[in-house]
């Protein structure tokens, strides 16, 4: 495959790559048949920003193949490995989801930079989630949602990526703070993710929180039971109005010297 020089790779067209990241940055050239061939080979190295993002760049990336005959069977095989890999947990539950407060005032200040802000913050959930044994469900916009077999790992890592959020360097100095809803449930396990009241409740619960706020329903802590990690204590808040499900007690997850 020839080299595509810093020259050659400014004339490229945003479509002749597979994946153009937040910041602009062009991955997997697909311009002709040698380098369709090295992105499919390359295409589990990158690191993609969410599910959507990965899903419309293997899109592009087929359709490549398919239009320099190249029949991508490991490929294939591959990715189908990959999804099944996730091994969301089902049964009983635990759902953290995440979002940033006034993410659009945060947009209007950064501009084009809010996208580092997003990259940055989907990395540090990502990277404590999976610490933590959790799995990850969905990334969208500034949204996150994993889901644990643990109760009471899901309330570690909520604690973690808040700690890791107000350590973070962000562009500007800017604060960026992040809100948190944990809930337990059975939720139903489809081919398409998860289905059931226990979603819309712990995203309802997110929303509820502030920012640098952990919001964990009733549920959630009778499943942690024993288990709270030391120092960690959940203050009853009282009952919130949450849209189309009635009113529940929350409880705020604080930790010691918060």
């Amino acid at each position: 495959m020839a080299k595509l020089d810093a020259s050659k790779r400014r004339k490229l067209r945003d479509t002749d790559f597979a994946y153009v990241d937040p910041r602009g940055r062009r991955r997997l050239p697909i311009n002709d048949e040698s380098h369709v061939r090295n992105a499919l080979s390359r295409f589990n190295q990158v690191v993609f920003e969410d599910e959507a993002s990965r899903d419309r760049a293997r899109t592009r990336l087929l359709r490549a193949a398919k239009k320099y005959a190249i029949v991508p069977v490991g490929f294939v095989t591959g990715q189908l490995r990959a999804i099944a890999g996730r091994d969301l947990p089902s049964g009983a539950v635990t759902f953290l989801m995440t979002d940033i407060e006034e993410s659009t005032a945060l947009l209007l200040q950064l501009g084009d930079r809010y996208g580092s802000v997003l990259t940055d913050a989907r990395r540090i959930a990502r990277s404590v989630v999976k610490r933590a044994g959790g799995q990850e469900v969905d990334a969208r916009a500034d949204e996150y949602f994993a889901a644990f077999r643990s109760a009471a790992a899901a309330v570690g890592a909520a604690l973690a990526i808040r700690h890791r959020f107000a350590e973070h360097a962000w562009p500007d100095g800017v604060a960026v703070r992040v809100r948190m809803g944990i809930h337990s449930g059975r939720p139903t396990l489809t081919d398409a993710g998860y289905v059931g009241i226990a979603v819309h409740t712990v995203a309802r619960i997110s929303a509820a929180a502030r920012g640098g706020q952990i919001l964990i329903s009733r549920a959630a802590l009778a499943s942690v039971g024993e288990e709270l990690p030391a120092g960690v204590r959940a203050v009853e808040l009282g009952a919130f109005g949450l849209k189309g499900l009635g009113s529940q007690v929350l409880f705020e997850v604080s930790a010691a010297g918060e």
